[in-house]
């Protein structure tokens, strides 16, 4: 399964609208067959792995990140009639369909068909999955805050001065999150402060630089969309991963309305003091309140010199 969550990564975010997903034929140990969600959503991962497979289908494992899609579409079969039709023994699955229009049914076509079907329940950001589940269930892009600060949580000096705080591995980083994202947002004041382009700067991948997006009142230049509000994400049609990267403003105002899903925190080997501060007030009164809007640490790796810590939204216990 995580051969084929490697596989949907690639799908991400090129097959918008629909989800980016994996898929992989194995058959005596060896694998026959591999799919991914193409760009634009279609073909389907499960469709390209089984073409790929032919014949050798029969009787094999096909490995999926999501449960095939059992609804009819005028862009393409559903893929729970091409798997229940493939000739596969076994179908792994790695979560169940939120989509109230496959919901189950997908699998329950697949063990109609007389096929073995195993469902791993793993976690949706494990198998790149995370923005199909926030769109279909929260109604909103899954998102990530970015946040690049020194060790005492400064984004600026005291003079204002922030490029480059992080060294060239960890803005590398950023520009591959930004290739995996539909969106990106900044506020209103660095749109007008830095005129910043947010665009892809990674060889190969500069077309696919993100829309952009300004949390702000006022207008916005040519190619941007404006937001007045962070609940506002609910209503840009066609995201699924959006991606926030500043100002401090912007960051709290964020945190403050319980919409980050995904924290990057990007940790320079600077002291600033009386520099910017990272983020401004979030709403916290208590440190119980603190813990209750917790963020959980789920990796922590060296970018050069820098140090990149990752969080993702969870219940955090206080000892």
């Amino acid at each position: 399964m995580a051969a084929a969550a490697a596989l949907a990564e690639r799908a991400r975010p090129l097959a918008s609208p629909n989800p980016g997903v994996g898929a992989l034929v194995v058959n005596k140990g060896r694998v026959v067959g591999r799919g991914w969600t193409q760009p634009g959503g279609r073909p389907h991962a499960e469709a390209m792995a089984l073409e790929a497979a032919g014949a050798a289908a029969k009787g094999a494992t096909l490995y999926v990140t999501l449960e095939p899609c059992a609804h009819q579409s005028e862009r393409g079969p559903a893929c729970a009639d091409l798997v229940a039709g493939s000739g596969v023994a076994r179908l792994v699955v790695g979560m169940g369909d939120p989509d109230s229009r496959t919901a189950g049914s997908g699998n329950a076509r697949a063990v109609g068909a007389g096929i073995t079907v195993e469902e791993l329940d793993w976690d949706a950001e494990q198998l790149g999955l995370s923005g199909h589940v926030a769109a279909t269930v929260s109604r909103r892009p899954h998102v990530t805050l970015k946040l690049a600060m020194s060790l005492d949580g400064c984004i600026a000096t005291s003079g204002g001065e922030s490029q480059w705080i992080t060294g060239a591995a960890a803005r590398a980083h950023t520009h591959r999150e930004r290739a995996r994202a539909d969106a990106i947002l900044v506020g209103g004041g660095t749109l007008r402060a830095d005129n910043p382009r947010l665009d892809v700067r990674l060889p190969g991948l500069e077309a696919r630089s993100p829309r952009r997006v300004a949390l702000t009142s006022g207008e916005v230049p040519e190619g941007w969309t404006a937001i007045a509000a962070p609940e506002s994400i609910s209503q840009l049609e066609g995201l699924r991963y959006l991606l926030v990267e500043g100002g401090a403003q912007t960051a709290s105002a964020f945190l403050k309305a319980g919409l980050v899903d995904r924290l990057l925190v990007y940790r320079a080997p600077l002291l600033l003091g009386g520099g910017t501060p990272a983020i401004g007030d979030v709403g916290h009164a208590t440190l119980n309140a603190a813990y209750a809007g917790g963020l959980v640490l789920q990796e922590r790796r060296q970018l050069g010199r820098d140090t990149l810590e990752v969080y993702q939204r969870g219940e955090v216990e206080r000892d």
